[in-house]
């Protein structure tokens, strides 16, 4: 077994299982993406450790054990469609692609849309496509989702945002400010909208959602 087998194994075991992670989907998505592989090589050593990873342009690789706990709120269907908000170098979306049967991955930076589509393109993953595009605008335009997520904390959801979701659609996030934050899972249900909280969380900001408009949770 390889070094980075190796830590992909020791994630599961010292973060996912002792940190309540039971949708074995997930452990399984994550179990077989190589982390490694969307970090700059001087990271790739600390590429599983647990902790946001910065990989440049105000994104990061969510700490595993929030990132797995927003998937499993999501309940994500292997015929689901899913837009993933704010994609970074595309971890997020390897993981997701294997959970359902396509993925469009948002991101508003051009040079990390291009490294995204490259290494997604390099590790053969054929049902996800990376877009750019401002990420409060969403992408109606391959909607309505089954599932939305969003790759880091913001103050609030874009209304333009919950109106792409479909009839029983699942948005997870980790609403808040300040470092402070918990996953929240937004679903509509027969036309109406409604959140619960997951768990408490602290992960970066997205800044392009600054701005306080939208479901306040």
């Amino acid at each position: 077994m390889g070094e980075f087998a190796r830590a992909r194994d020791n994630m599961v075991l010292s973060q996912l299982r002792p940190g309540g992670v039971r949708d074995e989907r997930v452990v399984s998505a994550m179990s077989a993406v190589p982390r490694e592989a969307f970090v700059s090589e001087g990271q790739r050593p600390i590429a599983y450790i647990d902790a946001d990873l910065s990989v440049g342009g105000g994104r990061y690789l969510m700490e595993p054990l929030i990132f797995a706990h927003l998937l499993s709120a999501a309940k994500i269907d292997r015929h689901d469609i899913v837009l993933d908000v704010g994609c970074g170098t595309g971890y997020s979306t390897a993981v997701l692609a294997r959970l359902a049967d396509t993925v469009v991955a948002l991101e508003s930076s051009d040079e990390l849309t291009q490294r995204a589509d490259k290494t997604l393109d390099d590790l053969g993953v054929d049902n996800a496509v990376v877009v750019c595009r401002p990420l409060k605008q969403g992408y109606s335009q391959q909607g309505p989702y089954n599932v939305i997520v969003i790759e880091g904390t913001v103050p609030s959801v874009p209304d333009e945002l919950v109106d792409q979701l479909d009839e029983g659609g699942r948005l997870v996030a980790v609403i808040g400010s300040l470092g402070i934050g918990r996953c929240t899972l937004i679903e509509r249900i027969e036309g109406l909208v409604s959140s619960r909280t997951v768990m408490d969380a602290a992960v970066p900001e997205l800044s392009e959602f600054s701005s306080k408009t939208g479901f306040i949770f």
